[in-house]
Parts: structure tokens; sequence; C-alpha cells
């Protein structure tokens, strides 16, 4: 088979409610708005008429290399409509026998042990957990109903059934945070032995309760939030974890493969209402508008993509980094980076450091 592997995005937009920090496209529903919803996204992988005219001939010939299921909470569907949706992907396209299949999760299961056992029958292999926080009193400031213990539970129910690649989500710079209860959050992972960490820097959003909230939230501020972001990375390093993307660390060799199309300038379809496309050169994506998708709304034109800058703004996200030949008329700006600790040139290839990653949008403006 020579066609090039693809990756396939299915946004799940549902929501038990609706996290004040988030502006990610989701909202509360009932049962059988879901049940609608999973018909929809079925037709649309067998037809793709949603999308067709941004399509290639050959894109249903092409193997997956990835399944990511996002949100919103994948997990409100349940396991029978998830394995629903991931048969209907494997009918539609060849999938590679080592392809990674992903459902975000949120720990508020009921019966975690049953739901996990299911996802692993059906195929799932990865599971991404919305932990944010271990500190129950900053999990509550996020508007996160699920605590701790019920983290480790999902975490524990997840490796028994035999979902080993568990990635838990943490949240850098929340209301209340402090030294202490970052290393605790972070220990608290590292102690759950999970191999797969997404550490983000809280941004508020405008158009979120915290956007309108801002001024009395006890948000820490930037220089407070970028020591979070430092030790974090100090933590997670000292204890083997590969820093290899911006905001993302592992262990063993797990990096998250179906983001990383993303940052390898890949190819990928995304299928429901918010989500994105980048085939051929052009990026498109389908209106978030859960009714609109629904009613058969066509995706929408976004502009193209691929070009060099492009390519290399994406690779210096990660610790692969990017030639230092592609910059030949930036020596001088790269020597005072250097010596500022933001970059490091090694083997040809230009990479940022923790401290670079940190202000990575100021040096990749710089440098393009």
């Amino acid at each position: 088979m020579t066609s090039k592997p693809l990756a396939l995005y299915l946004h799940i937009p549902f929501c038990a409610s609706k996290c004040p920090y988030c502006d990610f496209y989701s909202g509360r529903y009932p049962a059988e708005t879901r049940e609608r919803y999973v018909e929809a996204l079925k037709e649309e992988l067998e037809t793709g008429f949603r999308s067709r005219a941004f399509l290639p001939p050959d894109v249903y010939s092409r193997p997956l290399s990835s399944v990511y299921f996002g949100g919103g909470t994948p997990s409100l569907l349940g396991a029978e409509l998830l394995t629903d949706l991931l048969n209907a992907a494997r009918r539609r396209f060849p999938v590679l026998p080592d392809a990674e299949i992903t459902v975000e999760v949120n720990p508020s299961l009921e019966a975690p042990e049953s739901f996990f056992a299911a996802l692993a029958k059906s195929g799932v292999n990865r599971v991404s957990l919305g932990l944010q926080s271990a500190v129950d009193a900053e999990r509550k400031k996020l508007g996160r109903r699920a605590g701790r213990a019920d983290a480790e539970r999902c975490v524990k129910a997840a490796y028994a059934a035999g979902i080993e690649n568990v990635s838990l989500d943490v949240m850098l710079g929340i209301p209340g945070q402090t030294p202490a209860s970052l290393n605790e959050t972070l220990s608290f992972a590292v102690d759950l032995g999970v191999p797969h960490l997404s550490c983000y820097l809280l941004k508020i959003e405008p158009g979120t309760p915290f956007f309108k909230l801002r001024d009395k939230l006890d948000l820490p501020d930037d220089d407070a939030s970028a020591d979070f972001y430092l030790q974090t990375c100090v933590f997670l390093e000292a204890r083997g974890y590969r820093h290899y993307e911006v905001s993302n660390f592992c262990r063993d060799g797990l990096i998250g493969r179906h983001n990383m199309t993303y940052w390898a300038d890949g190819e990928y379809l995304g299928l429901g209402p918010g989500a994105h496309s980048f085939l051929n050169g052009t990026r498109f994506f389908q209106p978030p508008d859960l009714e609109s998708f629904l009613a058969g709304a066509p995706a929408e034109y976004e502009g193209a993509g691929g070009d060099e800058a492009e390519r290399l703004m994406l690779r210096l996200r990660t610790d692969l980094g990017a030639p230092v030949s592609a910059f030949p008329e930036k020596g001088n700006e790269i020597a005072a980076m250097e010596r500022n600790g933001l970059v490091t040139v090694r083997d040809g290839q230009l990479c940022f450091t923790d401290k670079g990653f940190l202000v990575s949008n100021a040096v990749l403006a710089e440098l393009l």
C-alpha cells in the first residue's frame, strides 16, 4: 500500500456542564440529540457529502494512522456509541494495525471499569483524561465535577482493561495554584505511572465566564505562570519524561501520535461541528453549529496550508527542531537567542529550550 496515512478526528460536542474557562465548541444536549448526532457522524463517514468539495479522490483508500475522539466530552456517549462510530470508521477506511485510537474521557464516570473494558474490546488503545489538577479545591474553581479519587480510579481502571497508554491533562496558572499545589498534581500523575502528560497554561478566552470574571479571579501573574511552566519542565524531565512538544511530555517513546500529525504538518480529516481538516494543501472546517451539521451544512474553506514557513513553525514546536540552514539570514539573531538560553543548536538543528518554548511565539515571529 503506497497511500499516505491519514489521521481522523471525530468531534463529540457534548458536555454534562460547561467549564468556565472552555471555549471549545460544546454544549449540553439531551440523550436523543446525542443519538441523532452519532447517526449524522456515521453518515458523514460513509458519504463525506458535507466535505465533498475538499476531499481528494483517493481519500477513502488512505489508511488511518490514528483516530481521535475529542470534545466536548466523548465519554458521555458511552462505550456502545463510541464503538459504533469506531466501527463505522473502520468500514470506510483501512486502518493500520498499529493505529493509535484515543478517546478523551472525563473522570466523572459512574462505572469506569466496565467502560474501559468495553473500549479496550473495541480497539481503543489510548485514553486522554481531563485531570487539570489533583487538588480538589483547584478543580472546583475550574468547574470540574469529579475529584482526585475519581481520576485515580479511572487511570487504574484503564490499566486493568489493558489500556496502558494514558495521558493526563494538567493546567498551569489556574486560580489559587501555588508551587506546592502544582508539585502535588505532578507527583500524583508520576506516581500513577502515566506515560504522557499535556501541560497547558490557562488562557482566558473572550466569551467565557472566566473572561467576565477575570478581574476577580485569584490568578497568578505572567511571571508566576511562567515559573509554573518551567517548574513543570524541570519536575518531569528529572523523572524521565521527554519534553517533545511545547506542552507535551512523554515516557517510553509514547508521544501523542495523532497530535504529532498536526505538528509534522501531516494530513488529517476532521468531522463534526467545529472540526478542522488539512488535505492536499487546503485547510477547511465544519462550522461550529450542531444544528447546521445535523441539517447537512457543507464544510467551509479556511485557506491554503503546508508552505515552508508553516512547516518550519510547526516543527519548531517540537524537540525535533528545524534545520539552521533554513534561516540563512538569521545568524546574528540565533546567536543572541543562544546566549539568552532560548534556543540550542545540535547536529545542525535549531531547537527551543524549555525557556524558549515559553516564549516561542515571539521567537518564531523573529525567525519567520
